[in-house]
Parts: C-alpha cells; sequence; structure tokens
C-alpha cells in the first residue's frame, strides 16, 4: 500500500505545511486566530489544535511515544498558549520525520492495535492504512486551516507536494 520513502516524503511535506501555517498565521492576532470561522473545530487555533492532538494520538500509537492528556472532545482547546502550541507543532514534526527516516517495511506490515476511546472498545487496522489515514487526517485539517487563514487575510503560500523544496533548502 505505501512504502517507508513515502512516509518520509510525507513527514517532510507536513513539516513544510506547518512552518508555512504557522508563518501566515502569526500575521493575525490572537482574536484573529481564536475567531469562530464555521469550522468543525470553530476557529484557526482550534483547527490547529486538533491537528496536533491527533498527530500525537497517532504517533503514540505507530512510536510508543507520549500522547495527550486530553480525549478528542477536547482537543480543539488542548493548547490555548500560541507559543505552546508553536513549540509542542515543531516538536511533533521533528518526531514525526525521525519516526518515518527510521520507519522500515516489515513496521508497515501487519495490523497495528489499540484501545479507540472514540469508539469505547479494542480496534485493529493494517499498520499501512492507519499511517496512510495520519497523512490524510493532516492534509484535511491543514486545508481547513488553510482556507481560514486565507478568508482572514493572511497568506500560507503553496501546498502543492511537487512545489516543495528540497530538505536543505528549508532546514
Amino acid at each position: 500500500m505505501i512504502a517507508p520513502d513515502y512516509c518520509l516524503t510525507m513527514a517532510r511535506y507536513n513539516r513544510w505545511q506547518n512552518r508555512a501555517v504557522i508563518v501566515a498565521a502569526e500575521t493575525l492576532d490572537a482574536v484573529a486566530r481564536r475567531k469562530a470561522r464555521g469550522a468543525f473545530w470553530g476557529s484557526i487555533s482550534g483547527t490547529l489544535s486538533h491537528l496536533l492532538w491527533g498527530d500525537l494520538v497517532w504517533m503514540s500509537r505507530f512510536d510508543g511515544g507520549p500522547r495527550p492528556a486530553v480525549g478528542m472532545a477536547d482537543s480543539a482547546a488542548a493548547w490555548d498558549d500560541w507559543d505552546d502550541w508553536r513549540r509542542d507543532r515543531q516538536d511533533a514534526d521533528a518526531r514525526i520525520v525521525e519516526w518515518a527516516r527510521r520507519l522500515t517495511v516489515a513496521e508497515l506490515s501487519g495490523d497495528l492495535y489499540w484501545y479507540s476511546g472514540l469508539q469505547g472498545r479494542s480496534v485493529s487496522r493494517p499498520k499501512a492504512l492507519c499511517v496512510a489515514h495520519f497523512f490524510n487526517h493532516q492534509t484535511h485539517h491543514r486545508g481547513q486551516v488553510h482556507a481560514m487563514l486565507t478568508a482572514a487575510g493572511a497568506r500560507p503560500g503553496d501546498t502543492d507536494l511537487f512545489l516543495m523544496p528540497d530538505e536543505a533548502d528549508w532546514m
């Protein structure tokens, strides 16, 4: 289904896009970032908070590392402070890239097992499907943020994967 090289490309893309979102969002003040904009997670800040929450939940399943202390219902408010969110976002992006750098074909094989608080039961799905969902979830919510940033007058920049610069050009 997917391969380690694909995962590394998507991890790099995630970090590149999150950096662009941070730059664009910082052209707005805190009130504008928190303004309700009709998105499922409410605001730019709420959607970004949920996205980081989701990344950390999935990474805890993939690498056994820490996960957020709150459940999905509280994910939009998990990071109230912009500076804390930005720091944790950048740390998560580094964690994701390092995980993807070490990923092997064998680690994408078989099933992933976890307890889903959302479903209230144990779940298993193919690991490769879960990793594909992880990257798709990022892109989905970042697309919502991109639209909200654009509507608020910010300019998040290019999002096309083929336009991602070489790592040496932006790291």
